[in-house]
């Protein structure tokens, strides 16, 4: 939330910049770590430098484009995780093959190749990326303006509705449902995800790279989701039920995931339940926005990751403890299964969130 806030303040390019600068770094630095202490403080530095990014970038998007395009822009954004995840499998894999390269450990090689490019990246996005419309040199006068007048008018409708600080936001019931709905998908998705190459070798495939490359599978599902649940969510101008069809692909395919561990049909049940959860992301960010503005939407994105994001610990510890205690990842992936359908219940029930605009519209033309 602090990153957030200070971001509103000092502007996107500055602050992402230095997210990305900072947490390369970190990165890099995690090929001198020696021990538990050492990793555990370098880890932890990492968290504190990167935790703004995301919902940094969420924010910054709000700043460019209108409403109807929150869905397909955030998921534009966020295709770049699946396809990384995919990808860093057999790359990370190649890399810690070249243990003993100038006389380096394998995984420190990894830590050193993947940390570089992120601050040549944050050099590249302090001297780049444009704060705000108004600033733009890409954009005639005409655009500028037009641009501008949109978004001021979306933000005047929500604040004619009800305008909230930055406080009233952390306990606003909408934020935390939000954060209980964004709790039970980050914490079925994490859970899953980290344990999926250990699933995958459950099928009888004991070649890291092969494990590697089939890891990619539910990834790359994912990332076909995630575009087109964003692209119907907008073309539609809908988000609740989009998102609550995400959440019910999550459960159903975790459900099919668990009943068919060593099988295929547990990869097939992992590619669903990954193309819900990714294909959640773009509709779910597009509704925050729908009553929130200024500094009180910075601080609500912020908070709804931050609480959901807990599911990063959660899921993968309750999956390692339902293994050991079971010796099967089963009550693991249908404990998840449970978590997403709650989630799926949260916004059935609870998610309803109007558009302001035209209420908000009413009531101005009848103050004039």
């Amino acid at each position: 939330m602090p990153s957030n806030v200070i971001l509103e303040k000092v502007g996107a390019r500055i602050w992402i910049a230095r997210i990305m600068i900072t947490w390369g770094i970190l990165a890099t630095c995690t090929a001198l770590v020696t021990g538990e202490t050492s990793y555990g403080i370098v880890r932890f530095l990492l968290g504190v430098a990167e935790a703004g990014f995301f919902p940094g970038i969420i924010f910054y998007f709000t700043k460019w484009f209108p409403s109807y395009h929150h869905a397909r822009i955030v998921s534009g954004f966020l295709i770049g995780l699946p396809i990384a995840v995919a990808i860093g499998a057999p790359v990370s894999t190649g890399l810690m093959s070249l243990h003993g390269l100038f006389g380096l450990a394998g995984w420190k090689i990894m830590y050193i190749a993947e940390g570089v490019p992120t601050i040549i990246l944050g050099l590249i996005t302090f001297f780049v990326l444009t704060d705000t419309p108004e600033k733009a040199t890409f954009l005639t006068d005409a655009e500028k303006k037009w641009l501008s007048t949109r978004l001021e008018a979306e933000r005047a409708a929500k604040d004619a509705v009800r305008k909230h600080s930055m406080w009233q936001t952390m306990i606003n019931p909408k934020v935390l449902l939000l954060s209980l709905n964004y709790l039970g998908i980050v914490t079925a998705s994490l859970g899953m995800l980290i344990f999926t190459p250990q699933i995958i070798k459950a099928i009888g495939h004991t070649d890291n790279m092969t494990v590697g490359w089939l890891t990619m599978v539910p990834y790359m599902a994912g990332a076909v989701a995630l575009l087109t649940w964003g692209h119907i969510s907008d073309r539609l101008n809908e988000r609740r039920w989009s998102l609550l069809i995400a959440c019910v692909f999550s459960t159903g395919g975790l459900i099919l995931a668990g009943c068919t561990l060593g099988s295929y049909w547990a990869l097939v049940g992992m590619s669903i339940a990954a193309m819900g959860f990714y294909g959640s992301k773009g509709p779910f960010f597009a509704m925050p926005p729908m009553f929130l503005s200024g500094p009180a939407l910075a601080a609500g994105i912020a908070w709804i990751n931050s609480l959901g994001n807990l599911g990063g610990f959660f899921g993968p510890w309750y999956v390692g403890v339902m293994k050991d205690a079971t010796g099967s990842f089963a009550g693991g992936l249908f404990g998840l299964a449970l978590l997403s359908l709650v989630a799926a219940v949260v916004c059935a029930l609870f998610l309803h969130i109007p558009d302001p605009r035209p209420v908000a519209g009413a009531r101005l033309a009848a103050a004039e």
